[in-house]
């Protein structure tokens, strides 16, 4: 059996950036039948079956996922326009973004955008906000946002995981600080 980190990552892939390229097609909410999403990946790991696909939803940490009846869906991340339809958070006062150092004075001039995505991603955690970070560079600043400032501009922050909050941009005015 492949471990549950590759094929999770083939999953994030598939759900989020190119369920076409793999013969899936999503539904508005972004959801694709769990069976044939098992097939697909069977095609590239041929041990996986639902049940580890289900153990890997259970599992995930960050609740990157979501089974609804016999359908699956990533629920957040996508580079294709999805309904996600998550619930507002009104209660988070602090949220955390992960950035290389590089990206900082265009961010602290423009704000945070979606880039090719839907939304920007923040997270209630410092920790998995810098080990996002990393992910796209070593040399990491952590920025403080300000959630309130978010609901007072309008924007509507949403939980789309355990840890994990969407916006769909952040002016840098909300941007309180810089790690």
């Amino acid at each position: 059996m492949p471990s549950r980190t590759k094929v999770s990552k083939l999953m994030a892939y598939i759900l989020r950036h190119s369920p076409e390229e793999f013969g899936l097609r999503p539904d508005v909410e972004g959801f694709v039948p769990l069976d044939e999403l098992v097939k697909v990946l069977r095609a590239v790991y041929p041990d996986v079956t639902e049940e580890f696909v289900r153990e890997i939803v259970a599992h995930d940490a960050k609740g990157r996922y979501e089974i609804r009846g016999n359908k699956i869906r990533a629920r957040y991340g996508h580079s294709f326009p999805v309904s996600l339809n998550h619930e507002e958070d009104t209660e988070s006062r602090v949220l955390y973004h992960g950035t290389p150092r590089r990206n900082l004075a265009r961010i602290m001039r423009e704000g945070l955008r979606p880039m090719r995505r839907q939304f920007v991603h923040l997270s209630t955690s410092r920790s998995e906000a810098i080990e996002t970070g990393r992910r796209h560079g070593r040399n990491v600043v952590l920025l403080i946002i300000d959630a309130e400032c978010l609901r007072k501009k309008g924007l509507r922050v949403y939980r789309a995981g355990k840890n994990v909050r969407i916006v769909e941009r952040v002016p840098p005015e909300c941007i309180t600080l810089a790690v």
